[in-house]
């Protein structure tokens, strides 16, 4: 099967999918023809974007308003909908300070928000994938610990869960995961312009590529670890080489 057809007639949910990288993941989904489920906890925002999605695609986009995080919920949303081919999940954020600088509850609260939280999706989504499918989930490149010590901590575990998931689903169901440097995306979205602005050129000048990148070049490696088969337990870096140097 060529990529282009792998996700054709394929079901996904997309856990975070309202904006950012997750929404560009559900637009490529939709393109590739398969049918895509958004879920995120903001209904009046999910009901606009899944709206325009379908208007843009010619076809229902379906929506679940939801704390993913929340197992019950999860679970219950999960036993509605079906069986699925893949999950793909952004939860999970960025902090700021070191293992000193920053408090213990934002290390601790940044470590669950990122790790524990992903642990109780895989667990929850795990009997409800399709033989064949996937779930990828989201780390992240860049930072160093003396000022993203939680954040750190977290990306770490993430790319440890996918490690002993692609081993405990094999062979029915793979795990990855996906590191992305530092985007302009809606999680800054409380950032003003001109501080968001200078953040961008900040990283551009420390990143090899000499820039950040676009939300839809990240999203394409999610779009890849669901199409071929034979990648599980991996976490892809798209950070533009960063993670490379000092």
């Amino acid at each position: 099967m060529n990529a282009s057809a792998a996700l054709a007639r394929t079901r996904i949910v997309v856990i975070g999918g309202t904006s950012g990288f997750g929404r560009r993941i559900a637009s490529r989904g939709l393109a590739a023809g398969a049918a895509v489920t958004v879920v995120g906890r903001d209904r009046c925002k999910l009901d606009r974007v899944t709206a325009e999605l379908s208007a843009q695609f010619g076809t229902e986009v379906r929506g679940a308003a939801l704390d993913a995080t929340l197992t019950d919920e999860l679970t219950g949303f999960l036993g509605d909908l079906g069986t699925v081919d893949h999950l793909v999940s952004m939860v999970g954020g960025a902090m700021a300070g070191g293992f000193l600088s920053a408090t213990s509850e934002l290390i601790r609260a940044t470590i669950e928000d990122k790790f524990y939280a992903n642990l109780s999706i895989a667990r929850a989504a795990a009997p409800h994938l399709r033989d064949g499918g996937s779930m990828v989930f989201t780390a992240g490149a860049g930072g160093r610990p003396h000022e993203a010590a939680g954040a750190l901590v977290g990306n770490h575990a993430i790319s440890m869960l996918v490690q002993g998931l692609a081993i405990e689903l094999a062979p029915r169901v793979r795990a990855n995961a996906v590191a992305p440097a530092w985007t302009p995306t809606g999680l800054w979205r409380d950032t003003p312009a001109d501080d968001l602005e200078r953040t961008r050129q900040d990283m551009a000048r420390s990143i090899p590529l000499g820039r950040t990148a676009d939300p839809d070049e990240v999203a394409q490696a999610y779009i890849f670890l669901m199409e071929c088969g034979f990648i599980t337990g991996q976490t892809i870096a798209v950070d533009g080489g960063v993670s490379l140097v000092g």
